[in-house]
């Protein structure tokens, strides 16, 4: 695959003519890999225990914010960029490590996964290792239940019970997977879910703003430094969304691979079994990717057709993605 991302969208958004006196601009990578079954996010670790995403301030000899970024990435993880796209802007007040106001621009990355190399405290982690409960492959996770005996206890605790039944309602729309209801989950709701968990108090990052000393109760991931935790939620919805109706997965793929290996990585990102037949049918009717004459017996049984991305299709249709829900059924 060309080292040319498939989309370069312009990262520069429009800052504040005058910044307010004492306002921090930082810049932060979400940078995303597939390892086998593993979606992961490289992170840094901290003397505190707690881990990051790459990040640094914008500084004076950035000449725009995505070079910013790459500079920030490069030195502290050694990970050249490839596909980057600018997330969002992040200005809430006192969400920040010391409580006062930052304006932080998240990013979104995807490469394959490389060793970061040197001195250096880089890791690469599962991002279900930070939201379990968006992990639906292997059935419904048990973490929900926890998950779900706190957000009704919250929702009970409410200050009128008018107020009871809308928290009740966000618990619905957000969390419409428990109680065992597979069908009422919507995998793209990773944000909404996060900030539902963090105004109950059922995340340790809330709890940190609070300035509680106990601890989250329940399962409820790990916790990330400053506002990271809810940069990463974003990321994995936004990908979530993309892959339906843009061919980003294949920035994660080597240059060549089998259908069982993009399967298995479109069902990583997505959290959700898919469909075997569906599936194979859905990528051939969409001519996404070639064959490329050659095989492998990597698989571990008869020898497998090696594919790639077939870069025509983003001339031929405005929307080539995967369509996951409408496209195929989960099995």
């Amino acid at each position: 695959m060309s080292a040319t991302p498939l989309t370069r969208p312009t990262a520069d958004a429009d800052l504040p003519d005058a910044p307010e006196p004492g306002l921090a601009i930082g810049l932060s990578a979400v940078i995303v890999a597939v390892t086998g079954d593993d979606p992961k996010v490289l992170t840094i670790r901290h003397g505190d225990g707690r881990d990051s995403l790459p990040s640094g301030p914008l500084e004076r000899g950035h000449r725009t914010l995505e070079v910013g970024l790459r500079s920030w990435v490069e030195r502290q993880t050694l990970q050249e960029l490839g596909y980057v796209e600018q997330l969002y802007t992040f200005g809430d007040r006192d969400r920040g490590e010391d409580g006062g106001r930052a304006l932080s621009l998240a990013y979104l990355a995807l490469v394959r996964e490389a060793r970061p190399a040197g001195d250096t405290e880089a890791a690469w982690q599962s991002w279900y290792r930070y939201f379990p409960w968006e992990d639906w492959r292997g059935g419904r996770p048990a973490v929900l239940d926890s998950l779900e005996h706190g957000l009704r206890a919250w929702a009970a605790g409410a200050a009128s019970s008018r107020m009871g039944e809308i928290r009740a309602e966000r618990i619905a729309l957000c969390f419409g997977g428990m109680g065992g209801n597979e069908a009422g989950w919507n995998e793209e709701r990773v944000l909404e879910r996060y900030e539902l968990l963090y105004e109950a108090g059922l995340v340790a990052e809330a709890l940190r703003e609070r300035g509680s000393e106990r601890a989250a109760s329940g399962p409820s991931g790990v916790e990330m430094r400053e506002d990271h935790r809810r940069m990463l939620a974003l990321a994995i919805a936004r990908l979530r969304g993309k892959i339906k109706y843009r061919p980003v997965v294949f920035e994660v793929m080597p240059p060549s691979f089998t259908l069982g290996q993009l399967q298995r990585t479109v069902e990583a990102l997505s959290g959700a079994r898919l469909h075997k037949q569906n599936f194979r049918r859905l990528v051939e009717q969409q001519r996404l990717v070639e064959e490329t004459g050659e095989t492998t017996a990597e698989t571990g049984g008869r020898p497998a057709r090696l594919v790639r991305f077939r870069r025509e299709v983003l001339l031929e249709r405005p929307a080539p993605g995967v369509r996951l829900p409408g496209g195929f059924g989960r099995r």
